[in-house]
């Protein structure tokens, strides 16, 4: 996930960043000095402006900045626009569009039609329209590029050693860049690869000093690698920490989806530790969490479930926690524990041939209440129902194929009822006994002797 949110303000950075280039070339601020290299033919109409065709190639004096079109009309020194096959080059990128357009006043440099940059990672941006804005100190101290029209950007990271990995293809109706680390996009956005997607109504993210990020509007993470998992909200939020993605929080309608179990809240965090889902927390009032699996239910106020080296360990719920154990969770009789505070633990179990998850010990803490059941050998199919109360409640799940509950404690102020199964009624409507029928006689022969 890091490359996933990181990714869009490096790929700006990378794909848009000719200020790269003209910084070291020409200094912060200095204005770009067009000088002509080449072109068919040329001439002027009155002192200030300049009209040139055929092969025009241009570049700034003293930076490696070099531009060419078709054709070009200079205006008064203040504006130069490029009519065909345009194409501009430093030592970090190469933009190619259809037209494109230099005012000086405010240095802006507008490419239109057509419009693909690469950098020299190998990232590039294609779209009909962008506008990049250099350095003016006093004024804009950072560079700035707006790119319209539903741009896509192909990502291309690198690892540590400088081999290129798949890429990050990111797209919005329109995206802009201030300085090296902080973009917006907003628009229909979506990050794509094949192991994560993303998607909401706009975006942003500060990879510099901010280190923080949101999804905002319709806003959805979805990883698609081993350990699969989707995060819904009507805002995500996202902390970073140099660089790497270290927590992600949907406020207002959250929903999280994994391998293992749905969970609804107004606000759900995740813990991400290398990539990995290590802890989930859920809070609201609006929308209580309520977490639920084919095995087992939760609800509370809060709650926190754990899941280091994605398994599922520990469940914590505070404040009217509700715990319920069983493959049905729409049956009414399952076991089940309330209290103040609840704590379920889980373990891995085969079950047909299927590894599940499931309860292995539940613990409850203040005005703690549980129903269970409990079943006898002898009576196999009918169990004993119980209901119990006390300050604290432990109950422990029977392991392996076996199931149901293996042990119960209760401490403080203890009471409750247990219901036996009652013995089965006799069967009034079964035939009675013939009263005709006459016994057969004993055997009177007499027994052989030895």
């Amino acid at each position: 996930m890091r490359t996933l949110l990181v990714g869009a303000a490096v790929a700006v950075a990378a794909t848009l960043a000719p200020h790269a280039a003209q910084g070291q070339d020409q200094g912060q601020g200095e204005r770009c000095r067009i000088r002509l290299e080449h072109a068919d033919r040329s001439y002027t109409a009155g002192q200030d402006n300049y009209f040139a065709g055929g092969d025009v190639r241009l570049w700034c004096d003293g930076t490696s900045i070099r531009m060419r079109s078709d054709s070009i009309a200079s205006y008064g020194g203040q504006i130069v626009e490029f009519i065909g096959h345009v194409r501009y080059e430093d030592s970090s990128m190469v933009m190619t569009a259809d037209n494109g357009t230099y005012r000086r006043a405010g240095e802006r440099w507008e490419a239109r039609g057509n419009v693909v940059t690469r950098s020299t990672g190998g990232s590039t941006l294609r779209g009909p329209s962008l506008d990049y804005y250099r350095i003016i100190p006093g004024q804009r101290e950072v560079v700035e590029v707006y790119a319209n029209g539903r741009p896509t950007i192909d990502y291309v990271p690198h690892d540590s050693t400088g081999a290129v990995q798949e890429p990050y293809v990111i797209v919005g109706d329109r995206i802009r860049m201030k300085g090296e680390d902080r973009l917006w996009a907003g628009g229909r956005v979506t990050i794509n690869r094949s192991d994560v997607a993303a998607s909401a109504d706009s975006m942003r993210i500060d990879t510099g000093a901010g280190q923080d990020g949101a999804l905002i509007r319709g806003a959805q993470i979805d990883g698609l690698g081993q350990d699969p998992f989707s995060l819904f909200g009507d805002r995500i939020n996202l902390q970073l920490e140099q660089n790497d993605l270290t927590y992600v929080q949907a406020d207002s309608a959250g929903r999280a989806v994994s391998a293992d179990w749905t969970l609804v809240a107004d606000t759900i965090g995740l813990d991400v530790n290398a990539r990995v889902l290590e802890q989930t927390l859920a809070w609201g009032s609006g929308v209580r969490p309520h977490a639920v699996s084919t095995t087992y239910e939760i609800t509370a106020d809060s709650l926190a479930l754990d899941s280091p080296g994605k398994v599922l360990t520990e469940a914590r719920a505070f404040g009217k926690a509700w715990v319920a154990s069983g493959e049905d969770t729409t049956a009414a009789n399952r076991d089940w524990l309330r209290g103040d505070t609840v704590t379920a633990r889980f373990a891995k179990t085969e079950v047909e041939g299927k590894t599940k998850t499931v309860v292995h010990r539940v613990e409850a803490w203040g005005n703690a209440s549980a129903f269970y059941r409990v079943f006898d050998p002898a009576t196999p199919l009918v169990p004993s129902l119980n209901y119990a109360r006390g300050h604290q409640i432990l109950v422990e799940m029977a392991d392996g194929p076996k199931t149901g509950v293996e042990r119960v404690e209760i401490l403080g102020q203890v009471d409750g009822v247990q219901l036996q199964p009652k013995p089965a009624a006799p069967d009034t409507a079964a035939a009675p006994v013939d009263s005709t029928t006459v016994p057969a006689p004993a055997d009177s022969t007499p027994a052989v002797q030895p």
